[in-house]
């Protein structure tokens, strides 16, 4: 049992750093891209945000995944291994693939899949209300996104389409004021995807979880982040300082609204959501439909992908008697 106690520790901090340099893009690709910060001062700026979220934001969410969709008591330390291997392989082929998925999606129906293949009671109301989340959190990025453009295209003219070469201080201040919030958000959110099987097992306590998996997310947007960085879509629609800064703005908004309340979702979903609706508010709406159909493939993939490999990963545990 020590033995399969270090490699989860070794999986899930591995699980973290994977998950950090992810979601680069989506805290400070934008600030980084319209000029408003540099390369390496976006992911010195992130990294101890998404360390701070995840020690002292994430306590709720880590509770949701260690005991809110599996048994009613600590499970065992190698039914954790496999949820988060399941995870890690899937969403590190996923990425290789370019497919459009969810990390959380598929963590929590590895989690389901390695439940039932074990015999360990599920949770269906959390796994049902997660799924209500999950649909809906791109509509109200959407109607964020729409709402707030609107709002601010009124009060001030409309700004040319293209990013000027020397933002105003107020419009650096603005992206990289969202760029930090979301890497607050994101550390709150996305560490439970490798530290909640911490807690799944009473392996930590819950800060201590949460440091180890932060700790992670840091190290991820530190070392493997800079690549990532650069890769944030603005072929979505034609973005500006002002969209720009909306559009994570109301990414933000989504993410910390359901992380008070226990709950976790997609940072990617959240954000296309509002920057389609930034570009409906102004009539542009370029590759909306293709954004729309990859949102719908995640979707699809993710959840089943993760029952099936989470199933598979488990009965293989038990060939080896490890369960």
């Amino acid at each position: 049992m020590l033995l399969v106690a270090w490699l989860l520790i070794a999986v899930a901090f591995g699980f973290a750093v994977s998950i950090g340099a992810h979601y680069t893009g989506a805290c400070m690709g934008m600030p980084y891209a319209a000029g408003a910060i540099r390369l390496v001062p976006a992911l010195l700026v992130m990294a101890p945000l998404a360390l701070v979220g995840a020690v002292f934001a994430s306590g709720a969410v880590e509770t949701t995944v260690g005991h809110g969709i599996l048994g009613t008591g600590p499970v065992a330390l190698a039914l954790a291994l496999a949820v988060v291997l399941s995870a890690l392989v899937l969403t590190s082929a996923y990425n290789f693939l370019t497919l459009p998925t969810s990390t959380i999606q598929i963590l929590v129906f590895a989690t389901v899949g390695a439940g039932v293949a074990d015999d360990v009671a599920v949770h269906w109301a959390t796994v049902e209300a997660l799924l209500g989340l999950w649909a809906a959190a791109p509509f109200v990025a959407f109607g964020l996104g729409f709402g707030l453009t609107r709002l601010v295209d009124r009060m001030r003219p409309t700004p040319s389409a293209a990013r000027p070469a020397n933002l105003p201080r107020y419009a650096v201040l603005g992206l990289v004021g969202v760029g930090s919030a979301a890497s607050f958000a994101m550390g709150a959110n996305d560490v439970s995807n490798a530290s909640g099987a911490f807690i799944m097992t009473g392996l930590f306590p819950l800060m201590v979880a949460g440091l180890v998996g932060g700790l992670g997310l840091a190290l991820g947007v530190l070392t493997w982040g800079r690549p990532l960085l650069t890769t944030v879509a603005y072929d979505i629609v034609p973005l500006d300082a002002r969209t720009a800064t909306i559009s994570q703005l109301a990414q933000s908004a989504v993410i910390l609204g359901s992380v008070a309340f226990g709950f976790f979702t997609s940072m990617n979903q959240a954000l296309v959501g509002a920057m389609i609706g930034t570009g409906v508010a102004r009539r542009q709406t370029t590759r909306i439909r293709r954004s729309v159909r990859n949102i719908l493939a995640g979707w699809a993939l993710g959840p089943l992908s993760g029952a099936a490999v989470g199933y598979l990963v488990v009965v293989a545990f038990r060939a080896a008697g490890w369960l």
